[in-house]
């Protein structure tokens, strides 16, 4: 029987610790860290999203239960909760927004492609509340006595995994951060209402960027030209539009394309807004159908990761925590692809919570391989007389 380590063991392997410390000495703060390491904090944390632990005494518990295999998760001492709590609190979160971008390139190397045939990458953007109780976390002031910080992200479509993310305070808008988006040239972005803003438009325009959102009810336009469609796709009208309105005039938007759809689904119909003139009306309407897959994917950190309680009360525990879910999640993605099991992230994930500290070959559990026997007991040789 082949020795494995534990499968948080083999999990934590998927992190390479030479860029790990390297970010951590990148991103210190005060005197040097004798006893708690950044890299306990992250497999405390990393526990605690995993295993869906209640709180930090509850993580603390659970590491100090393991004994002696915390010295083969890396852990050389002891985690305590004072100790975990002040690192979460002084120690700068944008260790593990760095993290994540390495966690990125890594999954995107195996992630799968989308199943539309055109070439170009495909991302939607949206944003997302994560709700925080005002009375615990009173500098989260969202609205009608609500605290909040808001996740904007952008889901990459080859693999539906994120691929940028950014956190901020709950009033901040959509498009303040979609401006500040640095989006490669040809790649396709689709986002929902709430980003259309005509200046944003432009600036993915000039920038060879192509968008597919919904148009506003109240956008003024002409027709300028009547596009051909096909029968029997849903597809209503296919047009080249001029916005009219003194906001789109002033901010110089260019002849667009507005696709009308009846959904054969909900009876609905739908006007899509794009600059992309070499696809099919059919599949612009599937593009932004494609969209709902960031919702899935805001529903399932959520659900599956502790974004709904937080252990720590300041701004930077907080941030820490969200930083770190987001890193997990990619971690999960990777063993999705790795794997090649069918397996959904949240099957997974309810895989390593139950199997946490089992020694089990890791993509041996994936793929629903029986655990291999063990060797038979011989207790004390017998003498030979």
């Amino acid at each position: 029987m082949r020795h494995s380590d534990t499968v948080f063991a083999q999990l934590l392997k998927l992190v390479p610790r030479h860029v790990f410390n390297t970010l951590a000495k990148a991103n210190h703060s005060g005197g040097e860290l004798r006893r708690m390491t950044r890299w306990s904090q992250f497999v405390a944390m990393g526990l605690g999203h995993v295993a869906r632990r209640f709180s930090l005494r509850d993580v603390v518990a659970a590491l100090q239960v393991q004994g002696a295999r915390l010295y083969h998760l890396g852990v050389k001492s002891s985690v305590t909760r004072s100790s975990l709590a002040r690192v979460n609190e002084q120690q700068p979160y944008t260790l593990y927004q760095e993290l994540f971008g390495k966690l990125y390139s890594q999954a995107q190397a195996l992630a799968p492609r989308h199943g539309f045939r055109f070439k170009n990458k495909l991302y939607s953007i949206d944003g997302s509340l994560i709700d925080l109780s005002l009375k615990i976390f009173p500098w989260s002031k969202y609205a009608l006595g609500k605290g909040a910080m808001k996740l904007h992200m952008g889901l990459d479509h080859d693999g539906l995994i994120p691929a940028f993310a950014v956190v901020t305070d709950s009033r901040v808008g959509e498009t303040t951060v979609a401006r500040q988006l640095a989006l490669p040239k040809g790649s396709i972005v689709v986002v929902d209402r709430g980003y259309s803003e005509f200046a944003w438009f432009v600036s993915l325009c000039a920038g060879g960027v192509y968008f597919v959102t919904r148009r506003r009810a109240n956008s003024l336009y002409e027709v300028v030209e009547t596009l051909e469609r096909s029968a029997g796709d849903g597809i209503v009208s296919d047009e080249i539009v001029r916005f009219i309105g003194s906001k789109a005039v002033k901010a110089g938007v260019p002849e667009l394309r507005l696709v009308t759809f009846d959904c054969p689904d909900t009876g609905k119909r739908y006007q899509f807004l794009t600059n992309i003139r070499h696809l099919a009306a059919s599949t612009i309407a599937a593009i932004y159908k494609s969209r709902w897959q960031i919702e899935l994917f805001f529903k399932f950190l959520k659900q599956n990761l502790k974004l709904k309680g937080f252990y720590g009360t300041s701004r930077n525990a907080v941030l820490t925590q969200i930083w770190i879910a987001l890193c997990m999640a990619l971690m999960v993605a990777y063993l999705k692809f790795r794997s090649a099991t069918g397996l959904s992230c949240q099957q997974i994930l309810r895989l390593l919570d139950i199997n946490l500290f089992l020694r089990r070959d890791l993509l041996d559990l994936l793929a629903g391989k029986p655990p291999e026997p063990p060797l038979p007991y011989r207790g004390q040789a017998e003498l030979a007389l």
